[in-house]
C-alpha cells in the first residue's frame, strides 16, 4: 500500500470526506481493520483565501509545493489536493517534488468517458470555472466544457466561501445552484461536474435529471486505486 500525502484545509468540510471516503474505500478492498497510510497537511482556509484575493499565486504556488515537499519528506508516495481550485498548481507541485500529483480533473475526465458524455457544465469556484487547468484537461480527453454566465459564476463562487466551506447549505441557494444546471443543460450540456469539493454536499444526483459528477468522490476513488495499484 502507497502512503498518501493529503493536502487539505480549503475545506476542513470537504477534507473530512476526503479522509472517510479514502479510508472507507481502502478497506472496501481489504477488509478487516485495514485503512490508509496517509499524511495530512491542512491549511487555513481564510490564510488561503486571502492571498488568493490579493492575487499572489506564486506565493501560494510555494504554500503548496512546500507542503507537498514535507509530505514526500514524511513518506508520502503520492500526493491528494482536495480542492479543485488549487489544482491550478498541480503540475508545477509534481514537477518540483518529483512524486506523482493524482489530478482530480483527469480522474474526472475518465469519469465522463465512462458516461459516454462529450459536453459538460462545470460548477466551481471563479478560477476553475474561468482559467485553462482544469477546462484543459477535460479536452485532453475530448470533452468540451460550458460555464455559467458571469452573474451565476459571481454567485457560485462567492456562496461557496461565504455559506458551503462553513458547512452552511440553505434550501434557497440549492434552488439557485439547481436553475444555474438547468440552464446549462439547455445549452447543451450532458452532464453537470461539481467541481468545487463543496459543491456535492449541497446538491446531489437526485436533484438534477442528467448525470452529475461528485469531484469529491472520483479523485478519493482514484486515489484509493493510486494507492492499491
Amino acid at each position: 500500500m502507497k502512503t498518501l500525502g493529503l493536502i487539505g484545509g480549503i475545506s476542513w468540510v470537504s477534507t473530512v470526506d476526503y479522509y472517510r471516503y479514502i479510508n472507507q474505500g481502502i478497506n472496501d478492498r481489504l477488509g478487516w481493520i485495514d485503512f490508509g497510510h496517509i499524511l495530512l497537511h491542512s491549511f487555513s482556509y481564510g490564510e488561503i483565501k486571502r492571498i488568493a484575493d490579493a492575487g499572489r499565486f506564486d506565493e501560494l504556488r510555494r504554500l503548496f509545493v512546500a507542503a507537498a515537499g514535507n509530505m514526500k519528506d514524511g513518506g508520502a508516495e503520492g500526493i491528494v489536493i482536495c480542492a479543485n481550485t488549487m489544482h491550478m498548481f498541480a503540475d508545477d507541485i509534481e514537477q518540483a517534488v518529483g512524486i506523482p500529483v493524482i489530478h482530480i480533473a483527469t480522474a474526472t475526465a475518465a469519469a465522463i468517458q465512462q458516461q459516454g458524455l462529450t459536453t459538460v457544465g462545470l460548477l466551481g469556484t471563479k478560477p476553475t470555472m474561468e482559467r485553462d487547468f482544469y477546462k484543459d484537461k477535460l479536452s485532453n480527453h475530448s470533452i468540451a466544457t460550458l460555464i455559467p454566465d458571469a452573474d451565476d459564476r459571481d454567485f457560485i463562487h462567492d456562496t461557496i466561501f461565504e455559506e458551503l466551506g462553513k458547512g452552511v447549505f440553505t434550501d434557497s441557494t440549492r434552488r439557485r445552484y439547481l436553475d444555474i444546471m438547468d440552464k446549462l443543460v439547455a445549452a447543451g450540456a450532458q452532464g453537470i461536474v461539481l467541481g468545487c469539493t463543496e459543491i456535492p454536499m449541497l446538491v446531489t444526483q437526485a436533484d438534477v435529471p442528467v448525470p452529475v459528477f461528485d469531484t469529491t468522490r472520483i479523485h478519493a476513488d482514484a486515489a484509493v486505486a493510486f494507492s492499491l495499484g
